[in-house]
């Protein structure tokens, strides 16, 4: 049986995705230098040490139809971070967009918004999805503040839902866009693009 999505590459004007490969190690390790972003403990972003396991374990899901990883290159073609598709649930056609980090020097302007406009277009417009989802930290503020600019809705909190690498428990906060939002939602989101930036 074919995997659902299948690997491709999205292209915008201030980002682009394409399918994660193991080439891609030492790019990433710079990138998630910047910022020493695997120090934040609600977060769960690779070490430089732990990359090429990272890479590996998202690979694996997706030779097992979970997952469809991506990296991630800002403007100049620099690689900013990873995200993915993941939680594939190919019979009632729904993603979840998560295991995402950025760069730290990537984390303002347009790159999230069009990275997040382009996962959403292809997930509603080529895949036929019914909903997607987010997911993420109950205290990662920045993270929820991201999701619910996206125009992303709070379906609820899942209590003591995982437990951390530093052995806490993780309250995850669940959002969603679904099929019959996603035209309001993209006109925002490419409002929020165009709009100009002080």
């Amino acid at each position: 049986m074919a995997l659902w999505p299948t690997p491709i590459t999205l292209q915008g004007a201030a980002c682009s995705l394409e399918p994660l490969h193991p080439d891609h190690h030492d790019e990433l390790v710079a990138a998630t230098l910047d910022g020493e972003l695997w120090k934040l403990w609600y977060t769960a972003v690779p070490s430089p040490e732990g990359m090429a396991a990272e890479i590996q374990r998202r690979l694996d899901l997706q030779a097992k139809g979970t997952m469809l990883p991506f990296t991630t290159r800002d403007a100049s073609g620099r690689v900013a971070g990873m995200t993915s598709y993941m939680n594939i649930d190919a019979g009632n056609r729904r993603v979840e967009i998560g295991s995402t980090w950025t760069r730290a020097a990537a984390q303002r302007g347009p790159f999230n918004t069009e990275c997040k406009l382009l996962l959403l277009g292809h997930a509603f417009e080529a895949l036929d999805c019914i909903a997607v989802e987010f997911r993420t930290h109950f205290f990662n503020q920045q993270s929820r503040r991201a999701i619910e600019r996206l125009g992303a809705k709070l379906d609820g909190v899942l209590r003591s839902h995982q437990r951390a690498a530093n052995g806490t428990l993780r309250d995850t906060c669940v959002y969603s866009i679904t099929q019959a939002e996603w035209p309001t939602v993209k006109t925002h989101l490419r409002w929020q693009l165009d709009k100009p930036r002080a």
